[in-house]
């Protein structure tokens, strides 16, 4: 296995702490084992992600997200009833990061200055399993934004990442399985983003509000976990004429480990890793999708999404834990790729992207 220095734009860190209750700081064993027997989320005891993973994996930097949906009274997905209680999960999620700062787990990565002196400490020789692991703080829907007021705020905390929408009609915008342009408050929260020099996370938009922010939005894009098209015909996918798009945007898309964004006819809670012969190899597709189209490897990137609501029984048969997307790298060179190719898809993509987008 190779060891490349890795960055992963999108883990649902404070999500799993808070709301699966998982103390990533215990062994990946020990949250397996403490969630033997559990019903209560589809992914009890397949969990994949801890610090010590992270470390084990060289994953020294990841985009770490906040995440809370509004759902209006007829809206079926799971969520809450206002955007004040929304924003007050948020902020319990804010709370956690900061507590793991203080705890030595994390460092938050504000600015250019902060993101040279992290990579330096991760680049040299000393041991890992001391080292923080840094987070650029992302949000996932931005229903929790009561106001724009809420968003200015957000971003004098740290927050530097949007994506207006998740999944299905949001209060800014419209996400997967939903459609339409974006929202008069989805168009002023861009307006809003531009002036603050925030990254745009074009994730999770529907066909027509992905376009509509492209038209507006006039600062940095990025997609933090999308995968393509091609391979698995779903809206949740780019389509190859939205990576070009992307593309002409000097954008890096992150290709996300959810296996039933990477085999077609996926069935969730029925389907096995094993049964649709879903591996790695599949990621590597989808890398090698984007560098194709591009004619490069400066767009594709990692973006797992790992243990975001699905663990073990539902990502490549090959990855026990994060720490394993190290493989991927092994198979993009078994492929053709050269070393200066993997290093950029592994961090070198994304570290070019956040010196230029980052204050």
């Amino acid at each position: 296995m190779s060891d490349l220095f890795i960055i992963d734009a999108h883990l649902d860190l404070s999500m799993n702490a808070l709301e699966w209750n998982r103390d990533l700081r215990e062994p990946i064993e020990e949250i397996n084992r403490r969630e033997a027997g559990m019903t209560d989320k589809p992914d009890r005891a397949h969990a994949t992600v801890s610090f010590g993973e992270l470390r084990k994996g060289r994953i020294g930097l990841v985009v770490a997200t906040q995440i809370a949906r509004y759902v209006s009274p007829d809206n079926p997905l799971p969520g809450w009833h206002s955007p004040e209680q929304a924003w007050a999960q948020t902020q319990g999620q804010l709370a956690w990061y900061k507590a793991m700062e203080n705890d030595g787990q994390m460092v938050m990565i504000k600015d250019r200055d902060a993101l040279d002196a992290h990579l330096r400490l991760w680049m040299n020789d000393e041991p890992r399993d001391k080292k923080p692991v840094g987070y650029v703080l992302s949000i996932e829907g931005a229903d929790s934004f009561v106001t724009l007021d809420y968003l200015e705020q957000a971003y004098q905390y740290g927050l530097r990442a949007v994506g207006p929408a998740h999944y299905g009609p949001g209060r800014y915008a419209n996400g997967t399985d939903s459609a339409g342009r974006l929202k008069p408050m989805g168009q002023a929260l861009l307006k809003k983003m531009d002036e603050l020099g925030m990254i745009l996370d074009v994730t999770h938009l529907n066909d027509d509000a992905f376009h509509h922010a492209l038209e507006l939005y006039k600062g940095p894009v990025w997609a933090s976990h999308n995968n393509c098209r091609v391979f698995v015909n779903h809206n949740r996918q780019f389509g190859d004429e939205m990576i070009r798009a992307l593309m002409e945007r000097n954008a890096v898309i992150g290709l996300a480990l959810d296996a039933w964004m990477m085999t077609p006819g996926w069935i969730r809670g029925v389907s096995t890793p094993k049964s649709m012969n879903c591996s790695l190899e599949i990621m590597a597709d989808n890398i090698d999708h984007i560098c194709q189209l591009a004619g490069n490897a400066h767009h594709a990137a990692i973006g797992s999404d790992l243990d975001g609501a699905f663990g073990t029984e539902q990502c490549p048969y090959d990855l026990t834990t994060i720490a394993d997307i190290q493989k991927v790298f092994g198979i993009l060179k078994g492929r053709g790729y050269s070393d200066t190719d993997t290093e950029a898809i592994a961090h070198g993509n994304w570290i070019r992207f956040m010196r230029w987008a980052l204050p």
